[in-house]
């Protein structure tokens, strides 16, 4: 009777140690396979980011051999995507750190006049933005001088420029997320500090186009009040000295192709608009705070200009497509530089990729070059030149060296000597 319960317990004993035997070799698998699944995911956002310099193509390394790439836009079978997106080549400058602005801005607004940079609007975050202005000095390297906007003024997405005293403000977005827009226009005096009103645009519109050219304010493009449909109108204005001289804007010839965030400059009496893209982010509806919604977009890198037959030509296209721009170029010896931007989305992950290049477009060859590379990949960058020195402020950075995702909306203030 012993042995025979001996034998009975010795069994029980196998069994269950056979069963913990098979519960540890799966729990043991399991294990492994989350950490190649959690491996494979790691590597496929690495991947989906990788970025070869000096090349015209993107590699992306298949992480799950015979298998496609799936993404939003579809799936790929190719390893080797359009690098249209990439970093280019370029020589390194010497960029020296300079004082930070007092707030940091996005999609702020910038001129200037002589050795002083006006620095207007802008988001501190998603959902704060700023109505006042900042005023950095050339010559001693400062940040001094601050001065509200009027109320009724937008906070991002404005339309600006300065005939060397008085700065004209066109449209815009008013209030943060993404809120609609104002057709409400503005004129500051900086001598005085003291803001005036002038004609309201026929229609609100996100980023217009905005230049003094022969004597009229010229208004172009931008977005429509839905904030994504690209806008092709073009209006013109009389003005001097701070004022209107008409009561109504003029419709002038559309402009080839719509959108925001492009520059418009005028160089040799000549009308330039830069770069830009078509659509936008837009309020997810329903919102009761117009929280900003993902639409598609669509980077460009054409160059139209109006001549004295108010006709568009076309220009040699940028290296690459460039938008956030509208106020990050200054004009030297002949040449417009262009700080930094957004350019076209990564294939894979539909992601905003930015810009770290100053590209130049020489005035004399027609010809586009890469100047050389700023600190990191910067998007609406604010944009001065003074004494030989280029600098820039701030805008929304990358996520560092090898993501150049858009991240952190910073303040720094950069600088480096031009030699042109």
């Amino acid at each position: 009777m012993a042995r025979n319960n001996g034998k009975h317990v010795s069994k029980k004993l196998v069994f269950l140690l056979s069963c913990a035997g098979f519960l540890g070799v799966a729990l043991i698998a399991d294990f492994f396979w989350a950490s190649s699944s959690s491996l494979s995911s790691a590597y496929s956002s690495i991947a989906s980011n990788w970025v070869l310099e000096k090349s015209e193509t993107v590699v992306v390394p298949n992480v799950v051999k015979g298998k496609a790439v799936k993404s939003k836009n579809g799936t790929h079978d190719a390893r080797i995507l359009s690098g249209t997106f990439a970093d280019l080549p370029g020589p390194e400058l010497k960029w020296e750190k300079m004082a930070s602005a007092p707030v940091p801005r996005l999609d702020g607004s910038a001129v200037q006049i002589k050795n002083l940079l006006y620095v207007f609007a802008g988001y501190g975050t998603i959902d704060y933005v700023h109505s006042h202005v900042n005023i950095y000095n050339f010559t001693d390297n400062t940040w001094g001088g601050r001065f509200n906007m009027p109320k009724e003024m937008a906070h991002s997405h404005l339309g600006m420029v300065t005939d060397g005293r008085y700065v004209y403000v066109i449209s815009g977005q008013y209030g943060p997320q993404c809120r609609g827009p104002t057709s409400r226009t503005f004129v500051l005096d900086t001598k005085t500090k003291k803001w005036s009103d002038m004609p309201p645009l026929p229609v609100p519109r996100y980023a217009p186009a905005t230049q003094l050219w022969k004597g009229r304010l010229h208004v172009m493009g931008g977005s429509k009040e839905d904030r994504h449909e690209p806008a092709l109108d073009h209006w013109s204005i009389a003005v001097k000295d701070g004022k209107a001289l008409e009561k109504k804007w003029k419709t002038e010839i559309p402009i080839p192709r719509g959108g925001p965030h492009r520059a418009c400059v005028v160089a040799d009496d000549r009308l330039l608009v830069i770069g830009g893209q078509e659509g936008d982010f837009m309020a997810k509806p329903g919102s009761p705070i117009f929280k900003c919604s993902r639409r598609s977009e669509v980077v460009y890198s054409d160059v139209y200009m109006l001549d004295d037959e108010m006709k568009w030509k076309t220009l040699p296209p940028m290296p690459k497509p460039d938008s956030h721009i509208e106020f990050a170029w200054v004009i030297v010896n002949n040449s417009i530089l262009i700080a930094g931007g957004t350019t076209e989305k990564n294939p894979v992950t539909s992601r905003m990729i930015l810009v770290g290049e100053v590209l130049q477009f020489n005035l004399r060859t027609m010809k586009w070059s890469v100047y050389g590379r700023m600190p990191y990949r910067i998007k609406t960058t604010l944009v001065g030149f003074w004494d030989g020195w280029l600098y820039f402020t701030s805008g929304q950075r990358d996520r560092g060296p090898d993501d150049p995702q858009p991240r952190k909306v910073v303040g720094e203030t950069f600088r480096t000597k031009l030699h042109l």
